[in-house]
């Protein structure tokens, strides 16, 4: 099968060192190792934990950017050559992750795309009360219902801090299977595009196993159906905190602690609320609760979590199974 086109797009935004480190070795693994041709187009901020959201009312401005090896770069509103150090020529928009995808999908590089990557994602999308609040996914559902092949990935924090030795193992092991992907896309009768898979999602939790001559095991998944309790503090009116959301995904903080800016409790002097959840259940959940073959069931062991999705909310089983007759209510309003 030929190399595809790609789009690269995160919710993350530009490579940061600790916001956004993954995404330029990503890039640099797929062109420069695998040889494909792809092009980046990702938030100008970090947009984590809003979904699959659009700006509809504000104007997505971009700019260009051009990354040097280390992640910094000259930032221009106009195209221009590249100079010496730069290695491509990115494009920041000042919108969602969905938006990125679409207006590279139909504006930027119309016709042009053949697969979009979503990540890598700072922390894992494992569980519907990730993948429900994920801006990488949001950006692969996005892409998926545009009929592209999509695909989201994202890398589980396990190690606080993550040593940077591990990067280079996860960015190899997440390209061989985003090209495995490609190359076998799943069937899916119920998919939008010609029967295939509408996405997938990626985790690759990176730990020791990724420095091990056999690796991590690879499973294809389920995703398991959870909850979340308390996502927001309330905070005094007149507290001085900054507005710029916490890093990531939850899981890029270590197990049981809090973002140090929402770390402290305050008084009620109005109706102030700050983003700092609840996440102990989900980052550390025990093992025991987990269904056999879920995302958070492989992740949990170390494995890695390979979950075909369909670009669409859930519907009971027994909904397809009732006669037109039977659907129809009797009530009298």
């Amino acid at each position: 099968m030929p190399n595809p086109r790609v789009l690269l797009t995160n919710d993350d935004g530009p490579p940061h060192p600790e916001d956004s480190p993954y995404i330029l070795g990503l890039y640099r693994y797929l062109t420069e190792e695998i040889g494909w041709n792809v092009k980046v187009v990702v938030p100008s901020a970090q947009k984590s934990w809003i979904g699959k959201a659009y700006h509809i009312k504000e104007i997505a401005q971009g700019s260009y950017f051009y990354p040097k090896e280390d992640g910094t770069g000259e930032i221009s509103t106009i195209s221009r050559p590249l100079e010496i150090g730069e290695i491509a020529e990115w494009i920041l928009l000042n919108g969602t992750p969905a938006t990125c995808a679409n207006v590279a999908l139909h504006n930027l590089f119309p016709g042009e795309i053949d697969l979009i990557v979503s990540g890598p994602n700072l922390g894992r999308n494992t569980s519907t009360a990730f993948a429900l609040s994920s801006g990488t996914i949001g950006a692969a559902l996005s892409s998926s219902l545009s009929k592209v092949r999509s695909i989201a990935l994202s890398y589980g924090t396990v190690l606080y801090p993550t040593p940077t030795k591990l990067f280079m193992p996860a960015h190899r092991l997440g390209s061989s299977i985003i090209v495995h992907l490609w190359n076998n896309w799943g069937r899916d009768e119920g998919g939008l595009r010609n029967g295939e898979v509408d996405l997938y999602n990626i985790n690759i939790p990176l730990g020791e196993s990724l420095l091990t001559e056999e690796g991590p095991k690879i499973c294809t998944t389920t995703m398991w159906r959870n909850s979340y309790r308390r996502l927001f503090k309330r905070i005094s009116v007149d507290t001085h905190m900054p507005n710029e959301a916490f890093p990531a995904g939850p899981d890029a903080l270590g197990p049981g602690t809090q973002d140090p800016r929402t770390a402290t409790s305050y008084d009620m002097g109005g109706l102030a609320f700050k983003f700092s959840p609840d996440m102990t259940d989900l980052i550390t959940p025990s093992f025991s609760s987990l269904p056999v073959g879920t995302d958070a069931w492989a992740l949990h062991q170390g494995w890695i979590s390979v979950t075909p999705l369909r670009a669409s909310f859930g519907e009971p089983d027994n909904n397809n199974q009732k006669d037109l007759e039977s659907r129809i209510w009797k009530l009298k309003l």
